[in-house]
């Protein structure tokens, strides 16, 4: 994809809105400036990433409607997450380094329960940092029905 669309060639967040990277769950919502879609990494069923939909590295480059959308579009999806997954907690943080680079930025939502911290023995980063070592991704048929959901209670 061209530059001025948007999009940065070899960037996955962008590969996975454009469909050119398979994304289990597919869009679970989209906004004027925002996709929702389930994560592709190993923190577990029901986390979802909120990104801009054009190609942003710093929350300092986004426009004004996409600063205006984002703090109700971030309580909406946590509010669904919780809705559909019923954790003890809901972690909301940004991510944007892909390799020690600055990359596309993305917001986490990542529900967080009771057998969570027992099986890692850690909370906040350090439970992710554990999930992402122990590399256990979620069955895409269980993303599927997750998205599912979400998208009924985004609605």
């Amino acid at each position: 994809m061209a530059e001025d669309s948007g999009v940065r060639e070899g960037c996955l967040a962008c590969d996975l809105t454009v469909g050119k990277a398979p994304l289990p769950g597919g869009n679970v919502l989209r906004t004027e400036s925002w996709v929702v879609e389930h994560c592709v990494g190993p923190l577990g069923p029901g986390t979802v990433v909120v990104k801009p939909a054009r190609h942003v590295v710093h929350v300092a480059e986004l426009t004004a409607q996409e600063s205006s959308e984002l703090g109700p579009l971030l309580q909406r999806v946590s509010a669904a997450v919780t809705e559909v997954m019923a954790p003890e907690q809901v972690y909301v943080c940004l991510w944007s380094h892909a390799g020690g680079v600055p990359g596309h930025i993305h917001f986490v939502v990542q529900p967080v329960g009771k057998d969570d911290l027992a099986r890692f023995d850690a909370f906040g980063p350090a439970l992710q940092v554990a999930m992402g070592e122990a590399e256990c991704f979620p069955e895409a048929a269980e993303v599927e029905r997750v998205c599912e959901r979400l998208r009924e209670a985004l609605d």
